[in-house]
């Protein structure tokens, strides 16, 4: 019964039939509906049979709208347990049904990406997506309508780059199945343009501005479900694109983790800070694709899974703060510790998961990613000791995250005393960060729950280059020493950082060399029209004349010659004039 009727409906449908439905039965009853719409995908996914798949005909072309393997087993699962989590957080958020319907649609789609067995399903589900969370980052108005333009036309740019790396690899191999070519992409431009448009949504560096730009804008619950979405889509993508790794795609992950953790620790505003964070964690992610061995693959979707989990709590704690205080700045909070008990160590609990501490899910799933980059991965140019430049950098990035989430933590709840009285999450809020904090604790001690999602098993040799075993003790002093490294680095910094104003990012000259740029064209363009449309216009009139009345535009030239000459004549008398009393002048004063 499972395996012939489970296929035939993709787990993007009830969802997607949840956010058309949900303005329309009220508030309440819509979010209880989007609760259930999403959390029914996680068994649903889950008794799905590996192997099995929806073939159809997309705009005339074959493709596969439902396709089961373990990656996009552990993709659906996530997303829908976090989707559920997510509208429940909205609900009791204040969220209207209006933007839920925007969060589910933006949930849906992402579903119909990572389900979509070839490249024309998945393309076609990641445009919906980027439609879909912009207008649930418009919806809430405000700063957050031009922000969502600008996130718009990023994306625009990076579906585009996208698109035009699968119609080439149609070109090359002639069908979009993923089982049309064992390597990903093929030929020599599609990997390129597909690694800058999946680039966009990763956060790539020198790509990655829109996180930080729109993440903080929206209403907190929407930021919920922005955190989760489009960056883990991209990283599914990557690995489709890329199965096999790719050299320069790990190193990109590596610099993106340092970028995004050095630029978190400079940020004041808390949703600024975890999006800077989203791009450094999913750097550790793209440079687990990147390497591409069985173990870095398993890693890199480990960190998706954990990820998604301790940042939406984060996204959640933050929010909480923002719900009760509003105050975003972490220079107008502080004391918030006593004042909300269960936030602050829900907090601390996505905390210690982001930076990899020990017991916590984020230890697991990094410790899988530098295992790989030091045994799966060549030592590089800056290789020290026996540690490779890749692993190096993946560990700064985790000294980074330490010092980020321990300013992050200080200011916020426990230097100084918040003025007056304030209240903790309310109970669906509670509920919701409860919940997925167990997870992240249960995933950090139980290990091998996580390992049973994973796509390959890491604890033998016959699968993995190198069995992984997380709780060694070299992996836990490893773990343990950056959290040292990170406590005394903050108590050494923390005077000086907090003089630091505003730090430029790259969207500081891109943005206003866009804007400018995009009006010269105009205008050029404009005024260029407009001159060759004067000089048709006198044209056609001189030529009409000329045929109506040859006679009169003989008579009117040469009395235009006589005029020309008359005002050479004055011309030349000025300029002797002129000469000559220039001549006085310099007699005068030599």
């Amino acid at each position: 019964m499972v395996d012939s009727l489970l296929p035939l409906v993709p787990p993007f449908v009830p969802v997607l039939l949840a956010a058309v439905l949900l303005p329309l039965v009220g508030r309440r009853a819509g979010h209880v509906l989007g609760i259930l719409a999403t959390a029914v995908v996680v068994p649903y996914v889950w008794l799905t049979p590996e192997g099995q798949h929806l073939p159809v005909q997309l705009f005339g072309f074959d493709a596969v709208l439902y396709n089961v393997d373990p990656f996009s087993t552990l993709m659906g699962l996530i997303f829908g347990f976090i989707g559920a989590v997510g509208v429940l957080y909205s609900w009791y958020s204040e969220a209207s049904a209006l933007q839920t319907a925007f969060a589910l649609s933006y949930v849906g789609t992402s579903l119909g990406a990572v389900f979509g067995g070839d490249w024309l399903s998945l393309i076609f589900f990641w445009e919906l997506m980027a439609v879909t969370s912009t207008l649930l980052v418009w919806h809430h108005g405000g700063r957050a309508v031009r922000a969502g333009y600008r996130y718009a036309l990023l994306h625009g740019v990076g579906g585009t780059l996208l698109l035009g790396a699968v119609a080439w690899h149609y070109v090359e191999v002639g069908s979009f199945l993923f089982t049309a070519t064992a390597g990903g992409m093929a030929g020599p431009v599609a990997p390129l343009l597909a690694a800058l448009g999946i680039g966009v949504n990763v956060g790539f560096v020198g790509l990655h501005a829109w996180l930080p730009d729109t993440y903080p804008r929206p209403h907190v619950a929407a930021s919920v479900f922005l955190c989760v979405f489009t960056t883990k889509t991209g990283v599914y993508g990557m690995y489709r694109a890329f199965p096999e790794g790719n050299v320069a795609i790990a190193y990109m992950g590596g610099i993106m983790a340092v970028f995004g953790a050095t630029y978190a620790l400079f940020q004041n505003d808390m949703r600024r800070l975890l999006s800077y964070h989203i791009q450094s964690q999913v750097g550790y992610m793209v440079a687990g694709v990147g390497i591409g061995t069985t173990l870095a693959q398993s890693g890199a979707m480990a960190h998706v899974f954990n990820h998604i989990l301790y940042k939406g709590l984060l996204f959640m704690t933050a929010g909480v703060v923002i719900y009760r205080t509003d105050r975003e700045s972490l220079k107008k909070l502080g004391g918030l510790g006593r004042e909300m008990p269960i936030t602050a160590v829900a907090f601390t609990v996505a905390a210690l998961s982001i930076a990899g501490f020990p017991l916590f899910n984020g230890f697991v799933s990094k410790g899988i990613i530098i295992s790989a980059s030091h045994y799966d991965f060549p030592a590089g140019p800056f290789a020290v000791g026996d540690f490779h430049t890749l692993e190096l950098l993946l560990l700064v990035g985790g000294v980074g995250t330490f010092l980020s989430f321990i300013k992050f933590g200080y200011y916020a709840f426990f230097h100084g005393e918040y003025e007056g009285s304030v209240d903790d999450a309310n109970r669906g809020q509670t509920v919701a960060m409860v919940a997925v904090a167990a997870l992240c604790v249960f995933f950090g001690v139980v290990d091998s729950a996580l390992f049973a999602l994973l796509p390959y098993d890491v604890t033998t040799e016959a699968v993995v280059s190198h069995e992984y075993v997380t709780y060694t003790v070299d992996h836990v002093i490893e773990g343990v020493a950056l959290a040292v490294i990170g406590l005394v680095g903050f108590v050494l910094i923390k005077k000086p950082l907090s003089k630091v104003g505003r730090v430029p990012d790259v969207d500081r000259l891109y943005n206003p060399a866009a804007l400018y740029g995009t009006r010269a064209v105009v205008v050029g363009v404009t005024e260029l029209y407009a001159a060759v449309d004067r000089a048709a216009v006198r044209l056609t009139r001189s030529l009409g004349a000329a045929v109506r009345d040859p006679r009169a535009v003989v008579a009117r030239s040469a009395d235009r010659d006589d005029d020309v000459s008359m005002r050479a004549d004055i011309g030349t008398s000025v300029a002797l004039v002129t000469l000559v009393i220039l001549s006085v002048l310099v007699a005068m004063f030599v």
